[in-house]
């Protein structure tokens, strides 16, 4: 019996992959743009062809009989974070994912994106129109990684077509099993060190639970070790960079804010930024995946990857779609 096979298209430093392989799929040929991240990619999957090319120049006939084409186009100018320009966006590539799947005609598809492409619904409907002949689409479908066992709270938009008469069933959530960030990080530096400061915020965006509003300069937000981390941004590296509030001050200087206290100024004490490592085992990663290019570049990378237990559940999901368990494979393989 032969294994699942798959392309993984915008693949960043392959998170998807990694999920995808524990899964039990082989990824025949992976599709990313940027130098570093396909460089990270081909040092973690060395039998796998990378493709450092712009997607628009490449013939997707070649993989004709491929089980799955998966892939995140890049989620720019549908975020609520950008300026929304949809289709006028350059970086708009939806287009060319279904181009891909036209061309490749797999089994089965698997787009990811931000939630906020779901707003686009006539754009998207539109788009996706020339494999609804041939596909029955699902989704578009919300997720939260932080309910498959992802410690991180990161909502994604997921839509898989099947070219099987029937509906893809996506995994159940399992809320009973989060999994809170301490599981995976603690207090003592894993990586090289991030010297970017956490300094009080001189107007404090002040929300009922400590950990959410805008309390220091910056995105990066306090972690509750004890519950599952905010999205790690793909501006991470400098003040974007969420932190590990190793005093315990963050709830006291909450109260005080809550009871009318005055703002503070400077630095907060005992206070530190996630390191590029710590920020990749909030992801998921495996503890010996390295990434390649400046520390700013690996901060990049390891924000823009899917979570690879979340890619894993859903490879898992579309193995069982297909017939072909593929945690089955899995368990006796090991």
């Amino acid at each position: 019996m032969r294994e699942l096979t798959a392309l993984d298209l915008f693949s960043g430093a392959g998170g998807l992959s990694v999920g995808l392989h524990a899964a039990g799929f082989q990824t025949l040929a992976a599709v990313e743009i940027g130098k570093d991240a396909a460089a990270t990619y081909r040092n973690a999957f060395p039998t796998t062809e990378v493709l450092q090319a712009d997607i628009k120049t490449i013939d997707f006939k070649q993989w004709r009989g491929v089980d799955l084409v998966a892939g995140g186009p890049p989620c720019q100018p549908f975020s609520t974070g950008g300026l929304r320009r949809g289709s006028g966006d350059m970086r708009d590539f939806l287009p060319d994912f279904v181009r891909a799947v036209m061309e490749a005609q797999p089994r089965v598809f698997l787009m990811e994106n931000v939630p906020g492409l779901a707003a686009f619904g006539e754009y998207l409907h539109e788009t996706l129109r020339p494999l609804m002949a041939t596909y029955r689409i699902s989704g578009p479908h919300i997720v939260n990684a932080a309910d498959y066992g992802v410690p991180q709270s990161r909502r994604r938009m997921i839509i898989i077509g099947c070219r099987e008469d029937r509906d893809f069933r996506f995994p159940d959530p399992n809320l009973a099993a989060r999994v809170p960030a301490g599981a995976v990080l603690s207090y003592k530096v894993v990586g090289e060190p991030n010297p970017s400061k956490i300094v009080y915020c001189k107007t404090p965006d002040l929300r009922p639970n400590p950990y959410h509003g805008q309390l220091f300069n910056g995105g990066g937000r306090a972690i509750n070790l004890d519950a599952p981390a905010p999205t790690i941004l793909a501006a991470a590296g400098g003040n974007k960079t969420h932190f590990l509030d190793c005093a315990g001050e963050v709830p006291a200087y909450h109260r005080h804010l809550r009871l009318g206290g005055a703002p503070r100024v400077g630095e907060l004490p005992g206070a530190r930024r996630l390191t590029v490592r710590e920020s990749a085992a909030v992801q998921t990663f495996p503890a010996d995946f390295q990434f390649l290019g400046s520390r700013s570049s690996q901060y990049t990378q390891v924000g823009n990857a899917v979570p690879p237990k979340l890619a894993e559940m859903l490879g898992l999901a579309i193995g069982d779609h297909l017939g072909r368990s593929a945690r089955v494979r899995k368990l006796k393989a090991a």
